[in-house]
């Protein structure tokens, strides 16, 4: 989350009066993310969040996220479902963004994850992505394999700028994982961007997974990549074996694991890490100084990078601990 478009209190109070919600009471913006302006709406009846798209999300793209969130909380999962306004429409126009407002979920972010809360993700995890396979809608993973090389070549230049030799080191990921991306794996919904921030908790419980904006169609097994370079090393970059087990062990607890996606785990960890590694180095360079947002050094992906390649199978993840 962050601000990049500012709304006047005016235009705000024009756009909630459209809801059965009441009247704005008091607003502020949130600086977390990268992606989209977002604050947070206290009103007569009760907080909800407001998200201002950006540029990078496309417009074509919003139905689907915003129609996933609804089938999912119809479900049984715990995230944000959009609220429909007097005429029935979830998506508006506001300071010249497409916008929307989304529910409140009660509950807060772990900054320093333990195992109990890895074991809690996971099975997160898989419980939305069981609860997506009845989902109509498909959107295709814009940031998958086939993204990779175009997305690098929009900062390509530069990219020994943001760490010596990176260009070098790119060029020779993206040939290596475009000769051996596994094909044939399990697919349907994933939520593709698993961070700690991204999944609120109330005490030891998951209360709710936030920012289904890099939502898409893709390999499952993809997406337990992503969750286990999220939520798996620590501070000093080290990957620990404990808090994977537990991730495995509760995602395997409510879908187990086929045998090729085991297998093709630490091919999949090393291409998340270079995905993640990507979004992050455009981003240092292309984020406006004057945006209300927290910047990501992309150099802990790299390094993350760098540790799957000495990776030889799945049960160095901890994907062989029994369900």
């Amino acid at each position: 989350m962050a601000v990049y478009t500012e709304v006047s209190d005016e235009e705000l109070a024009a756009f909630i009066a459209d809801y059965d919600l009441g009247a704005l009471l008091s607003y502020k913006g949130i600086a977390e993310g990268v992606e989209n302006t977002n604050y947070l709406l206290h009103t007569e009846k009760g907080p909800v969040f407001l998200t201002l798209y950006e540029k990078r999300v496309s417009p074509s793209d919003l139905p689907f996220f915003l129609g996933l969130m609804e089938h999912l909380a119809n479900a049984g999962l715990n995230c944000p479902t959009p609220v429909r306004d007097a005429e029935g429409r979830v998506l508006r126009t506001l300071a010249g963004r497409p916008a929307a407002l989304v529910t409140f979920l009660e509950g807060v972010w772990i900054r320093r994850p333990q195992p109990r809360h890895c074991l809690a993700v996971g099975k997160a995890l898989a419980g939305l992505h069981l609860a997506g396979r009845s989902f109509g809608g498909n959107r295709a993973n814009a940031l998958g394999l086939s993204g990779w090389r175009p997305l690098f070549g929009r900062f390509k230049p530069q990219a020994n700028d943001v760490a010596p030799g990176l260009e070098a080191t790119i060029e020779q990921e993206l040939d290596y994982l475009e000769a051996h991306w596994p094909e044939g794996l399990d697919q349907g919904v994933i939520h593709a961007d698993l961070f700690p921030d991204n999944v609120f908790f109330l005490g030891d419980k998951v209360s709710g997974l936030i920012d289904f904006y890099f939502a898409c169609n893709d390999a499952f097994a993809y997406d337990i990549a992503v969750t286990l370079n999220a939520w798996c090393f620590e501070s000093d970059h080290t990957f620990n074996l404990t808090k994977s087990q537990a991730l495995l062990r509760g995602y395997q607890s409510v879908r187990a694991l086929a045998p090729d996606e085991s297998e093709a785990l630490p091919l999949l960890a090393r291409g998340a890490a270079l995905r993640l590694l990507l979004t992050r180095a455009y981003d240092w360079l292309h984020t406006s100084g004057n945006a209300l947002v927290n910047r990501k050094d992309p150099n802990e992906f790299l390094r993350r990078l760098r540790f799957h390649h000495g990776v030889r199978g799945a049960g160095e993840y901890g994907a062989a601990a029994a369900p």
